[in-house]
């Protein structure tokens, strides 16, 4: 059969591209010079610190010159810290001039994060207190190549540790008198500036490399099929050493002069939405589900379920002939969130349609992508006139995709080209030569095209369970369905070899159950009598499914499963605690 390829989506906005991150913040520095950058909560409460692109641009290049004067230029730099504003500008102030950044998971322990200095070969590292304790330790043992520690919270340097604010006061001085080193450092657009190591243990990451001309690109693709302008706040949630977060919630806002907001932790969603009067959000499914949970729940309380029903009816019939009313039908619920939030950019882990709908139907338009950190990251997403729910949209306007060797069905693996695939894995030909054939990247993640071009996945190909009849399964499919159970927080589907026989599987799910909802809706508290109920429901979905699908086994918890910085669950990590051995 003939490999088909599918061509980007078409551009909606017009904007300026740009060759490199440097021009990029020149242009944002000529066009939001006076706009607010960042905004920050101080003791006073709604009272806000604010830093303006001109303010921020400034540090910036006064930081970048006093890295180049400690000899730093083309050298790599190492960053780990809670999401602020001192992460974003030793990004700028490395890559725009001095040398390579290396972001660094900060949920990691602190073996990992030891294992990542060593392996990066970074020469120096800037960390907030947090992890203090731990570059003390690769100090005094002098573990890896570090040569200088900078601490993002000090206010003055020693001997053995810099402080990031005065390296911005020696900078100031250096610019007054004259020295131009990294205003008018050369910008190489191909040249690896950014090192990212991909999620998972240690001895299985690998160290991405990405240059100005991947982010750029995809920069580009992202302000033309999304509308965040200079008068949108964002509210910064998942850790900026994440690609996505990285690109879409940090440099895209910087783009286009939006301002930047940090959120304060998984329980200050809704009171930091409020606060900021935040209109953009950009995360991962499960906070946007959750939150729409519990906008839902809160309606039902209140006893306005029938009033808010024939309201989206209402709504649905206007949309459909052109008239939308949807924030003035639902002012409540929107008032309740502050009263600007317009926009959640959904990522990293597949999204329920029902709640995405649901969203989309209240006046939040939501929309879902999809990407990898090898692809700069995004590939593929749902916007203004591209919306099907269930699929991660189209492909993006730089890219070409196609589907690998697929089935009769149509399923086969996602594989792209275009100018935001990475140069390859530093350090591991092997490695790259396994992803980058014949000049498409192959992404390790099973999906299929429509007749419209929308792009849909089925699972990540190392999670497909292979039955002895020759039978795929794709657990994410079932886990779906399961996860809609009501009191169900999340599922995992997983193979377990039948007694006497290592070959064939019978299916099992663990579910992670909401106590508060089994108690609250159902009155349950004993885990047998949950268990029950969750079996019950589970039985009516085998009945849906061929045979060869059906669920045997069940386990519930109320344990939160293994998870990645994204919220995506370590399968391997879960399978070794249900004692099921991966080959």
């Amino acid at each position: 059969m003939e490999t088909r390829i599918y061509q980007g989506c078409k551009r909606l906005y017009q904007i300026d591209k740009v060759k490199d991150l440097k021009e990029m913040l020149q242009r944002t520095q000529k066009l939001y010079q006076n706009n607010v950058a960042f905004r920050f909560k101080t003791e006073t409460p709604e009272v806000f610190e604010t830093k303006t692109y001109g303010e921020y641009i400034e540090e910036i290049n006064a930081l970048g010159t006093a890295l180049i004067s400690l000899g730093l230029k083309d050298k790599r730099i190492a960053v780990i810290s809670e999401n602020r504003y001192e992460w974003t500008m030793t990004y700028f102030a490395t890559v725009n001039g001095t040398g390579v950044i290396v972001p660094l998971d900060r949920s990691l322990p602190e073996v990992e994060i030891i294992n990542l200095i060593e392996g990066s070969k970074a020469e120096a590292i800037f960390y907030s207190d947090k992890y203090k304790n731990v570059m003390e330790k690769v100090r005094k043992e002098k573990i890896g190549n570090i040569q200088f520690f900078i601490s993002m919270d000090a206010q003055n340097s020693t001997e053995e540790v810099y402080a990031q604010k005065e390296l911005v006061r020696i900078g100031k001085d250096l610019m007054k008198n004259g020295s131009r080193t990294f205003l008018d450092a050369h910008i190489d657009p191909e040249k690896m500036s950014i090192m990212l190591f991909t999620s998972g243990t240690t001895a299985k990451s690998k160290a991405v490399a990405l240059s100005h001309k991947n982010i750029c690109t995809n920069l580009y693709d992202i302000a033309s099929v999304f509308d965040v302008n200079e008068k949108d706040t964002i509210l910064s949630f998942l850790p900026l050493h994440h690609t996505y977060e990285c690109t879409v919630g940090f440099l895209y806002p910087v783009y286009v002069g939006a301002t930047i907001t940090y959120c304060e932790g998984i329980r200050h969603i809704a009171d930091n939405i409020r606060e900021y009067q935040a209109s953009v959000m950009i995360s991962v499914p499960v906070l946007f589900e959750s939150l729409y949970k519990r906008v839902m729940e809160s309606i039902e309380k209140k006893g306005m379920t029938k009033k808010v029903q024939t309201g989206l009816k209402i709504s649905n019939f206007l949309r459909k002939i052109g008239i939308d009313c949807r924030r003035k039908l639902f002012a409540e619920i929107h008032q309740s969130l502050g009263g600007k939030l317009r926009l959640f950019v959904a990522g990293a882990a597949a999204f329920d349609p029902k709640m995405e709908k649901g969203l989309n139907d209240l006046g939040i338009d939501t929309y879902q992508g999809y990407g990898l950190t090898e692809t700069s990251p995004v590939i593929s997403a749902e916007h203004k006139t591209v919306v099907r729910y269930g699929s991660i949209g189209k492909v993006f306007p730089s890219l070409e995709a196609s589907i690998f060797e697929p089935n009769e069905e149509g399923i086969g693996e996602i594989i792209v080209r275009g100018q935001t695939v990475m140069e390859g894995y530093v350090g591991n030909q092997e490695a790259t030569d396994e992803v980058l054939q014949d000049g498409w990247f192959h992404t390790g993640d099973l999906g299929y095209f429509d007749k419209d071009e929308f792009l849909f996945i089925t699972g990540r190909k190392k999670n497909v369970i292979v039955l002895k009849n020759g039978k795929n399964i794709y657990p994410e499919e079932i886990e779906a369905m399961i996860n809609d159970i009501p009191g169900v927080k999340e599922a995992f589907v997983f193979g377990r070899p039948e007694k006497g026989d290592k070959v064939d599987l019978k299916l099992g799910t663990k579910v992670v159950y909401d106590a508060e909802i089994m108690q609250e809706r159902f009155g349950l508290t004993d885990p047998q009598e949950i268990q029950s109920k969750i079996w019950k429901a589970i039985k009516e979905i085998n009945k849906k499914m061929p045979t060869y699908k059906y669920i045997k086994e069940l386990i519930v918890t109320e344990e939160e499963f293994i998870k990645t910085t994204t919220q995506k669950i370590k399968r391997f990590e879960e399978l070794k605690k249900l004692g099921i051995e991966m080959e």
